[in-house]
């Protein structure tokens, strides 16, 4: 494969049968003249090594090619990673929209990936990472937060850094409550200032991803000589991308001597901490955690090329599968105060009503009809005007046998749902056979 083969990929990427380069092609063409020929790696159709991989899916930037990383992918397929990507395309066009549509539609293409790996004979899914640049290094994310099939995450520069509004909006993506591991590359500084300059306040208005990322382990890794677009390594081989180094903003990185020679070398390291990262974190290298631990010079990196934070795992999510193991651990009558702890450690944790009655129900079938009081009276403490809550705890009170407190929650029950048949034939029952409309006072 060349770089020309590769741009050419472009002209199917939306309609087989009728290829057509678009016109961003063309433009990209004119950028990549210089390298058009130069060969990379890959090789087309060639033989399948046998033996069982893991796998990388890569997510591109905004409405860009699944080949922008070529380099980067090549290098992972050399090191025995089947690697798999699609273009960054729109919830209902060929263009990407910066929106929550786009990028769930983004996040969608990135499970369908992930099953479309589990088809390959040599691909161990166990074993599977997304990495992401830009819009891609959000769109994993949001992949990541529904689907536990991915084990681990790659942000390169990605836009959980200048898109947390959206996290925030989707709802469902919690990093605090995230326990996969993440490595997430930077771009060289870019002030507050500059940030309030360029990103719009609703854009700004969410989680820091990194700074909530507590319950999975953490690599920061800071590349002072990188702009944003160099982490694509078709970028950086376009002549006219380099034309950006004029942007007054990138004059502080001229000044401390960063050209061009800089921004590859910086790929390069940045794609052997990816490997590095990939091989600790799925394939459980001993060798590989070490190199990641260690200071990035005495791996080789030349000074000032990347500052790198690690910070591990420090905490569990707050999630209900904790709470049932806290309840077990600290005992049923510490329910208040769990879900306390647990509410302080994340505002947003609840625990919804049918998960209580369902344990309460498991918890009689195994004959500890004690903790499943316990437990219906705490479900009723949060749930108070929930008429299953209510029913719920009279039929474990009339089991217990106290038939007082078990028809004053049927009443409760009723009052709250006047169509709950079960409720008002099991007081009816209670109260010998006559249960009024409208309970007298």
């Amino acid at each position: 494969m060349t770089v020309r083969d590769y741009v050419h990929l472009w002209a199917g990427e939306t309609d087989f049968d009728a290829p057509t380069l678009p016109m961003r092609a063309c433009e990209w063409l004119d950028g990549l003249k210089p390298t058009l020929d130069d060969a990379l790696w890959s090789v087309r159709d060639a033989d399948i090594v046998p033996g069982c991989h893991p796998v990388l899916v890569y997510a591109p930037s905004f409405s860009s090619v699944a080949w922008e990383n070529a380099d980067l992918c090549e290098y992972l397929a050399s090191h025995g990673y089947v690697v798999i990507a699609s273009a960054s395309i729109g919830a209902r066009s060929r263009g990407m929209t910066a929106d929550l549509d786009g990028i769930e539609a983004q996040a969608a293409d990135i499970a369908f990936l992930v099953g479309f790996a589990s088809t390959f004979a040599g691909a161990d899914i166990s074993r599977l990472a997304v990495a992401g640049f830009s819009w891609g290094g959000l769109a994993n994310l949001f992949a990541a937060a529904r689907d536990d099939r991915i084990r681990a995450l790659v942000s390169l520069d990605g836009s959980i850094r200048y898109w947390p509004g959206l996290v925030k909006s989707a709802g469902y993506v919690r990093p605090e409550q995230m326990t996969i591991p993440l490595i997430s590359f930077a771009k060289g500084e870019w002030s507050m200032e500059e940030q309030a300059r360029y990103l719009s306040s609703a854009q700004m208005d969410g989680p820091n991803v990194l700074n909530a990322w507590a319950c999975g382990d953490l690599l920061s890794v800071h590349m002072p000589a990188m702009t944003h677009r160099q982490f694509s390594s078709m970028a950086q081989r376009n002549e006219n991308v380099w034309q950006e180094f004029a942007d007054p903003r990138f004059a502080d990185r001229q000044r401390m001597g960063f050209g061009r020679e800089h921004a590859a070398r910086g790929y390069g390291w940045m794609a052997r901490y990816t490997l590095q990262f990939l091989k600790a974190y799925l394939d459980h290298e001993e060798s590989a955690l070490a190199f990641l631990g260690a200071a990035p010079v005495s791996n080789g990196v030349p000074p000032h090329y990347m500052e790198v934070d690690f910070r591990p795992s420090n905490a569990t999510p707050a999630t209900f599968d904790f709470f049932c193991a806290e309840v077990g651990r600290r005992g049923f009558d510490k329910l208040d105060e769990i879900l306390f702890d647990l509410s302080k450690r994340d505002a947003r944790f609840g625990i919804a009503e049918p998960a209580l009655t369902n344990w309460s129900e498991s918890l009689i079938d195994l004959g500890r009809l004690d903790e499943a009081v316990a437990l219906l009276d705490f479900s009723v403490r949060i749930h108070d005007s929930s008429s299953t809550a209510h029913a719920s705890l009279g039929r474990a009170r009339n089991l217990a046998g106290d038939h007082a407190a078990a028809m004053e929650h049927f009443w409760r029950a009723i009052q709250q749902d006047p169509t709950n048949a079960d409720a008002r034939r099991r007081l009816s029952a209670l109260a010998g056979g006559f249960v009024p409309l409208v309970r007298s006072r």
